[in-house]
C-alpha cells in the first residue's frame, strides 16, 4: 500500500491537508517537505465525476490522495467517498468504521487495491471509543475487530484539539500492539498543540501517524490551505532536524 511507504517524519509521522486545486497541492507539498498526504472531500463535490476529476489533478503531483467524508465526518457520505475512489483511485479513503471493511472488499474486487481507513469518535473515557452508529466499544475488541477485517487505520475524530489527547494515546497503544498499521486524528489540531501531539503519541510506537490538519490552515476566503502554515507546522515538529 502506497501510503504506508511514504517517507514518514521519524520513520513514523505524515500530514493530511486539503488542498483546492494541484497547484494548492504542488505548494503544500513543498512547503511540508515532501510529508503531505493532500486531500479533498467529498461533501465539496455536487456529482461523483468532478470528485474524480479532482483527484486525477491531484495525482498529477502526489503519489497519494486521501478522499475524505466532508461535513465534519458525516458517515452518511461513505458511498459518495467510495464511488469516487472506484473512479480515480486515489490512495486513501476515510469511511465510517461500520464501511469499511465493506469497502475494502468492494473495490478489492475491482482490482482497486487503497488504505481505507475506519473513523471513530471519542467517547470520553479513555479505552472507550463511539462508533458513528452510537456504539461504544473497548478499544481492545474495536482493534481486534479492524485487525480481523483488515482494517490498517483507524481514524480519531474530532480531537477537539487535546481535548481527547488521552484517549487517542491509548487507542495508538492498542492499536500498535495488535498489529494496526495507522492512526489519522482529526479536528482542532493547529500549529498551537501538534508538538504536544506529536510528543505523547510518539512512545506508542504506531508505525504511522496521520493527522489531518484542516481550518486552521485554510484560508476562509480563499478555501486554499496556506503553504507557510503547512511549513510551520512541519518545522515545529522536526526542530532542528
Amino acid at each position: 500500500m502506497k501510503l504506508m511507504e511514504l517517507n514518514k517524519i521519524d520513520n513514523f509521522l505524515l500530514f493530511n491537508f486539503l488542498a483546492k486545486d494541484k497547484q494548492n497541492a504542488k505548494e503544500i507539498i513543498e512547503a511540508g517537505k515532501g510529508y503531505i498526504v493532500p486531500g479533498i472531500v467529498s461533501s465539496d463535490f455536487a456529482n461523483i465525476e468532478d470528485g474524480v476529476r479532482k483527484v486525477n489533478e491531484l495525482k498529477e503531483v502526489a503519489e497519494v490522495v486521501s478522499i475524505g467524508l466532508g461535513d465534519n465526518g458525516n458517515p452518511a457520505n461513505w458511498e459518495k467517498v467510495l464511488q469516487i475512489a472506484e473512479g480515480s483511485e486515489p490512495g486513501h479513503i476515510n469511511q465510517p468504521f461500520d464501511k469499511t471493511s465493506y469497502s475494502i472488499g468492494y473495490l478489492n474486487a475491482k482490482g482497486i487495491h487503497q488504505v481505507v481507513n475506519g473513523l471513530v469518535a471519542p467517547s470520553g473515557k479513555v479505552g472507550f471509543v463511539t462508533l458513528s452508529t452510537g456504539v461504544e466499544m473497548k478499544v481492545e475488541d474495536l482493534v481486534d475487530l479492524a485487525v480481523a477485517m483488515g482494517i490498517e487505520s483507524i481514524k480519531f475524530m474530532p480531537l477537539k484539539g487535546k481535548t481527547h489527547l488521552e484517549e487517542l494515546v491509548y487507542l495508538c497503544k492498542v492499536a500498535a500492539e495488535k498489529g494496526v498499521k495507522a492512526v489519522e486524528p482529526a479536528g482542532g489540531i493547529s500549529s498551537d498543540n501538534i508538538v504536544e501531539i506529536v510528543n505523547a503519541v510518539r512512545p506508542t510506537g504506531i508505525p504511522v501517524f496521520m493527522p489531518h490538519v484542516f481550518g486552521s490552515t485554510i484560508d476562509k476566503e480563499t478555501g486554499r490551505t496556506i503553504p507557510e502554515e503547512v511549513g510551520k507546522i512541519i518545522q515545529l515538529v522536526m526542530g532542528d532536524k
